[in-house]
């Protein structure tokens, strides 16, 4: 089966199904993938059964799981306008800009439309990306519906918490920080993915590190136990901490997002 074919019998989930994933490793000076090499690793290093597999490096799909993956290489850049702004607040890659400007090409990475949560397809996509990248030279990873950037080394770096099935929070979800005249905020992009409302916080006197070190929690308390934070709850990271649930239109996110106030 084609690609485009893959892609256009995928374009209309059922109601019960998860929507498409997508990832782009990036490459420089004309580097690419072998296909061969990473089914090996997913199999040796990640014990998946990978089956039904169908192409070559140009364009493949394979089932892990009972999830289908497709992966194409595109012999060109992500268009710039894409990635440009995700540059400019990818604080976990400060030269994002001056190392990505010249790129020679990507590959597109899709898990199709499937059954399982959405953890559960995030940790195959993020096992997937892995794979590309320890046995390539991959310059790192853009997921553009998570204003994510991720260069190799954190990519690698997370080989410890996939392979203790842990959360990799920020390889699925982007932290965003800022700092106002009125307090310090931080927000999260990318748990809608996970059918959740985005989660901010505005106007904060905790300072951005410790903004980020409580949104990080929250986060993977949230992934980890497949939670939805429900109005007029309260959470909390201590027993005692009792902090109210509330919802409210988005400052930094777009349509509504749910408020924590520390």
């Amino acid at each position: 089966m084609s690609l485009f074919n893959l892609f256009k019998k995928n374009t209309k989930p059922q109601a019960s199904e998860n929507n498409i994933l997508l990832a782009m490793p990036i490459f420089n000076n004309g580097d690419s993938y072998d296909i061969n090499n990473i089914i090996e690793n997913l199999k040796s290093h990640w014990g998946f059964d990978v089956t039904d597999i169908e192409g070559d490096n140009n364009a493949v799909a394979f089932n892990i799981n009972g999830e289908t993956i497709a992966l194409a290489y595109i012999p060109v850049q992500i268009p710039w306008d894409d990635i440009e702004g995700t540059a400019k607040y990818a604080y976990n890659w400060p030269n994002a800009s001056e190392e990505l400007k010249d790129h020679g090409g990507h590959a597109i990475v899709s898990i199709m439309s499937g059954q399982k949560s959405p953890l559960e397809r995030f940790k195959i996509l993020s096992k997937v990306l892995y794979s590309i990248l320890i046995t390539s030279d991959a310059v790192g990873v853009y997921q553009g519906a998570q204003s994510l950037l991720i260069p190799r080394n954190q990519y690698l770096d997370n080989i410890d918490v996939l392979e203790n099935d842990d959360i990799p929070v920020t390889l699925w979800v982007y932290i965003g920080l800022k700092k106002l005249t009125t307090g310090n905020c931080a927000y999260t992009y990318g748990l809608k993915e996970f059918n959740n409302q985005e989660i901010e916080i505005i106007d904060s006197k905790l300072s951005l590190e410790e903004l980020f070190d409580f949104l990080f929690n929250i986060t993977s308390y949230v992934l980890c136990q497949e939670v939805t934070l429900k109005i007029g709850e309260t959470i909390g990271l201590t027993a005692d901490q009792k902090i109210a649930v509330t919802s409210s239109k988005g400052e930094f996110v777009k349509g509504q997002s749910i408020k924590l106030k520390v």
